[in-house]
């Protein structure tokens, strides 16, 4: 129920908008890099400093204007520009809902190849990130058709999609990310129970770091990274064909281990104002995080303003189920 709560949170309009007005102060600022690509930029130099790369995601939910895509399209320019210039050891990570999937599909395109192009004269990597199942087909026609034409594009599949096998063999020869899923999915077509999705999951990463091109293992799960650890020392798979991956700011100590380590770590660094959903996500993902979060982001002012949004929520399912019996 809580997991519902929080995706239900996550999707919530008029939260998202009320939580722009406050930034980052109702807790965020632990798991989100800042608001601007000053702070962003602060954050993956400090990053850099201790061995570990980056990948930027400009946040950005419920885009269906042509010019909330077009501006969302011009901060990731700029991103990329200040990569650049500041010679920091980050790609980019972006989600095509942002830039006008849901406006019209060539619009979109139009937006990503802008962005893929221009990574591409300054030799950077550009990941397409996966959402819900919706939007899975596009993204993976955005990937086709972006692929003719450049080599530093790749994207994400998600293990708990019973298909994730067949979409991993599609795109072996990209560099993929994988993870275990975000968002809630129907039965019929991903899988609900965690050990179903972690078995999953290790299998997807077993097979791509034999068969695939690169493989970025994301994922905060101390037992899956062990395994890897393990896997890739018995099968003699170099260290360049690999990295793992987590979020910026959850187990900052595993992070710097691993990188001290010398195995590659790249953290998903997020920016920017709208950071309301991503947040609500990260929480409702896995167990796990919302014990992160309540260690290195949760004060009293925080738990406060999640208790009065996970209240509101609750009260309007309830009211919408006794308003149905009435009926």
């Amino acid at each position: 129920m809580l997991k519902d709560i929080f995706m239900g949170l996550s999707q919530n309009q008029f939260l998202n908008s009320t939580a722009k007005k406050y930034g980052l102060k109702l807790g965020a600022q632990s798991v989100v890099a800042g608001t601007n690509i000053e702070e962003a930029i602060k954050s993956i130099k400090d990053l850099n400093a201790q061995g570990i790369s980056c990948t930027v995601d400009n946040l950005g939910e419920f885009v269906f204007k042509e010019e909330e895509a077009t501006a969302a399209k011009e901060q990731i320019l700029k991103v990329i520009d200040a990569i650049q210039e500041n010679q920091a050891d980050a790609h980019i990570s972006l989600k095509p809902t942002q830039l006008g999937l849901d406006i019209d599909y060539t619009f979109c395109l139009n937006n990503v190849r802008e962005i893929v192009a221009q990574a591409n004269q300054y030799n950077m990597f550009v990941n397409i990130d996966m959402e819900d199942f919706k939007h899975l087909q596009p993204t993976f026609d955005l990937m086709d058709d972006l692929s003719v034409e450049f080599d530093n594009v790749g994207t994400v599949i998600q293990a708990y999609f019973h298909k994730a096998m067949d979409y991993l063999e599609r795109y072996q020869n990209l560099r993929i990310r994988l993870v275990k899923g975000a968002y809630k999915e129907p039965a019929e077509i991903a899988y609900q129970d965690k050990q179903d999705i972690d078995a999953n999951y290790i299998k997807l990463i077993e097979w791509h770091l034999l068969h695939g091109k690169f493989t970025s293992i994301a994922t905060h799960d101390h037992r899956i990274i062990n395994h890897v650890k393990q896997f890739v020392k018995k099968n003699n798979i170099p260290n360049d064909k690999f990295e793992f991956q987590m979020l910026y700011g959850f187990r900052k100590e595993l992070q710097l281990q691993l990188a001290k380590e010398g195995y590659n770590f790249c953290t998903y660094v997020p920016f920017g104002n709208d950071w309301y959903g991503y947040f609500m996500r990260r929480l409702a993902e896995r167990p796990q995080n919302l014990n992160l979060v309540a260690k290195q982001v949760f004060n009293k002012k925080t738990n406060t303003i999640i208790g009065v949004a996970a209240g509101a929520f609750i009260l309007g399912r309830l009211t919408k189920t006794s308003n149905k019996k009435r009926k």
